[in-house]
């Protein structure tokens, strides 16, 4: 087979179905070995969690990246496959990526049997090591432990709240989910935990014991809060104070709060930084989607709560956010997610709702639960689009309310690309 050209390569990548899961870590691990094993020359710091792991990861790349050459991997992207693949806070450009995925295929050949997420983490740990990125911060896709990702290298290990989502795939109980994410472990590598509800928490530290892997626990070894002099951390090393909380909500002071509690464990192995370091960072975290406001009349703020726990922290933040202004949901959600609560707690917050079908092939239809929404919302009407359901909910808000998108990740980048006109 002949070399693919980038743009080749692009569209082999693009024709992987992005919503395909195979569970298990065979086919990444013989794919590794083929490709001479370029994650054991990459560290990395590995995070798994229901929820809060992809702003806990930017938060500790952006203050690694003020001294180390960082890479970050994450997943979903809201508006292009780019973001998923950076090296401080610049994306991989088209033409890089290019080159990457056919760097992989010259190997493998394009009748792998790799899904779309475990041909982008082969690629991840390609480029990283190719660019010669001193430490990789790692986001798990699904679970941890049969996750591609897992087959990483790491120097620290950390678990951000669990909670209740992917149960056809991680299990019906906390527990269950638990030692799925806990599966990313390793033999003797230091882990990191936010506050857990005890179910969890007693499989992570049954995990962490088994594995002989020091356990870091918020509220016992950590612990952030916010005063008139910014955020202030108290860890097992640390003592820091005024520092910017740099993503909006509450839940982002412990999303901090771990993220710092994992850069004081790779301090302790290699990877030293200054509490300078450390306050440039947080200034400079930048994660879309989250509580991300676009001002205009009406105003609009994006979010990407996509499972119960996620609504119930957006709610938490909803009356700071909102400053009294009536609220206009644009909602959608995919097939597979525990919808109902989600729909329960969110909807009669809510001035008015416009449902959504999503640009997914998982995508819930609006009218399989248009009834619920009627029943929750004074005014909740079902749109073809997002682009429709946007209008009609901007339309609702002015002069004096506020948009609000949430439901899923999905959404929340086809609105933001509507919005930013990066279409």
């Amino acid at each position: 087979m002949g070399r693919l050209s980038p743009e080749a390569a692009l569209a082999h990548l693009a024709s992987r179905a992005p919503s395909s899961i195979k569970m298990g870590l065979e086919r990444v691990q013989a794919a590794l070995e083929r490709l001479d094993h370029p994650e054991r020359r990459v560290p990395a710091l590995h995070v798994a969690g229901t929820n809060g792991k992809g702003s806990t990861c930017a938060m500790a790349t952006a203050c690694l990246a003020t001294r180390y050459r960082t890479g970050l991997y994450t997943s979903p992207h809201l508006v292009r496959v780019n973001e998923r693949f950076r090296i401080g806070d610049e994306d991989i450009s088209d033409e890089a990526l290019g080159r990457r995925v056919a760097d992989v295929l010259e190997v493998l050949g394009e009748d792998h049997e790799l899904t779309y997420f475990e041909l982008g983490t082969l690629v991840a740990f390609h480029h990283f090591a190719e660019e010669r990125v001193e430490l990789a911060v790692l986001e798990t896709g699904l679970g941890g432990r049969l996750d591609a990702t897992t087959a990483c290298a790491p120097r620290g290990t950390c678990v951000t709240p669990v909670s209740f989502d992917h149960t056809e795939y991680l299990g019906a109980t906390l527990a269950a989910i638990a030692g799925e994410k806990a599966g990313i472990l390793k033999e003797g590598v230091p882990v990191v935990s936010s506050g857990q509800a005890a179910e969890a928490l007693a499989v992570i530290e049954r995990t962490a014991a088994a594995r002989h892997a020091t356990l870091v626990l918020e509220g016992r070894d950590f612990r952030a809060r916010v005063t008139e002099r910014g955020l202030e951390y108290e860890g097992t090393r640390w003592r820091l104070s005024g520092l910017a909380q740099p993503l909006a909500g509450a839940h982002q002071v412990q999303n901090a709060a771990t993220a710092l509690a994992c850069l004081e464990q790779l301090a302790a192995v290699g990877f030293p930084l200054s509490e300078d370091d450390v306050a440039r960072g947080l200034r400079a975290t930048r994660w879309p989607g989250r509580l991300e406001r676009f001002d205009g009349t009406p105003p609009v703020v994006l979010d990407g709560a996509h499972n119960p726990a996620g609504v119930e922290t957006l709610l938490a933040a909803l009356d700071g956010v909102a400053q009294g202004r009536p609220v206009h949901l644009v909602f959608g959600v995919l097939a597979d997610k525990d919808s109902e609560p989600m729909i329960r707690a969110l909807f009669p917050r809510c001035a008015s709702v416009a449902l959504t079908p999503l640009p997914s092939p998982r995508s819930k239809e609006p009218a399989s639960y248009a009834a619920l929404a009627g029943a929750l919302s004074a005014t909740a009407s079902s749109h073809a689009s997002p682009e429709a359901a946007l209008a009609a909910a901007r339309e609702r808000a002015r002069p004096d309310g506020l948009v609000l998108v949430a439901g899923s990740l999905v959404l929340v980048g086809e609105i933001r690309r509507l919005l930013a006109g990066l279409r």
